[in-house]
């Protein structure tokens, strides 16, 4: 009876925050590893802490997960004015946090990178609570340096990393990538049909990442007739900025589907002959898993240019191609019709880029995660 007892105790003290959130690039790994936590240990209870308006208050719950919002927010580099306000804004997040923690006493903090990240991370290592860090790109941000001096474990989505990271901690696990890209066995044809596209036409992807990319927007709409002149078949996910605009432009054309977001990713990589996307670490994983063609154009103002670091690595090994945003007017969409019309290119690029794929980087991530807080062997 007292074992039982001790045995039901020990389940109730599983309790993990995940913390991050901003993008997709930080929330669908973040899902996909308390996914993989929950699979190998169904008792563990997990919380989100995400920052208030941000899209992760909508995905985390939609995954069927518990989040808290902070009022956070991070630093702007386009706008010193707007910073004023920050160290309030971080001094007023670290007293939610103190109160989620009260609450949900959580005995492990794993921070994916984001607003969020930075003060619940901060806060567990100050109360001795152990503490993980998954760094996707392949540029270390500041924050995830400074906190990675007391964490247990710095997963990494790329190697190299000792640069940034204690190298007796750091794990190789790869970027966890969505279930529904790794598991996806849709056909091209059914793709486009979801689409309302034709099977007949070569198609071209046009995504910014779950929030959109203005330069390589303007970019499409002011040069979306050549998409039209090549008979070349456009998806389109704009981001909720521009998709207005968008939907101008196109102006109703049966050859160019667009949105704001794609909930299905999977059936727009199945479909697309051609990708043009920026080089989040996610998308970039995200792409390698789907095995496609993929034209970077990195984001300019990333933090330590790192979109540029993640994209050269694959364009280095004949696996991408890549332009500069600010060359993208003049060079982007004749290079994506022209590699659309080139299935050899095509070929090329996908067979590099397979390889580079790492399919089970949230397993590999919640296992060393358990592992450590002992609640798993590790034989």
């Amino acid at each position: 009876m007292l074992r039982q007892l001790n045995k039901k105790n020990k389940e109730l003290e599983k309790r993990i925050i995940i913390a991050g959130g901003g993008t997709g690039g930080h929330i669908f790994p973040a899902i996909a590893i308390a996914n993989a936590l929950k699979r190998i240990d169904p008792s563990i209870d997990i919380l989100f802490v995400g920052a208030k308006g941000k899209m992760e208050m909508e995905k985390v719950p939609q995954a069927g997960y518990r989040i808290v919002g902070l009022d956070i927010a991070g630093f702007n580099r386009s706008s010193l004015i707007k910073n004023i306000g920050l160290p309030f804004k971080i001094f007023k997040s670290l007293l939610q946090v103190r109160k989620v923690f009260n609450e949900f006493k959580p005995v492990a903090v794993i921070g994916v990178g984001g607003y969020s990240s930075f003060p619940a991370l901060r806060y567990a290592q100050q109360q001795g609570i152990p503490t993980f860090i998954h760094e996707a790109n392949s540029f270390a941000g500041k924050a995830n340096i400074q906190l990675s001096k007391r964490a247990k474990l710095i997963f990494t989505g790329s190697d190299g990393m000792e640069k940034f990271f204690p190298a007796d901690r750091l794990v190789v696990s790869g970027n966890p990538v969505r279930a529904s890209i790794l598991d996806s066995h849709i056909s091209r044809e059914e793709a486009l049909a979801s689409f309302g596209l034709s099977a007949g036409k070569k198609t071209v992807l046009v995504t910014g990442g779950s929030l959109g990319a203005r330069s390589i927007n303007e970019v499409i709409a002011e040069q979306i007739a050549e998409f039209e002149k090549n008979d070349i078949q456009l998806i389109w996910q704009t981001g909720k900025l521009f998709i207005d605009k968008a939907k101008q432009v196109s102006g109703g054309s049966i050859n160019i589907w667009t949105n704001d977001f794609i909930s299905g990713m999977e059936n727009a990589f199945a479909a697309a002959d051609v990708v043009i996307s920026r080089s989040g670490a996610m998308s970039v994983a995200e792409l390698c898993v789907a095995k496609q063609a993929v034209i970077f154009v990195p984001f300019p103002h990333a933090a330590e240019d790192h979109q540029t670091v993640n994209a050269r690595r694959l364009v280095d090994k004949g696996a991408a191609l890549m332009i500069k945003d600010n060359e993208a007017k003049e060079r982007l969409v004749p290079l994506a019709i022209e590699l659309a019309k080139d299935e050899m290119r095509q070929a090329e690029l996908r067979r590099n880029i397979k390889p580079l794929a790492i399919r089970n980087a949230d397993e590999i991530v919640a296992e060393d995660i358990l592992i450590t807080l002992g609640w798993k062997s590790g034989e």
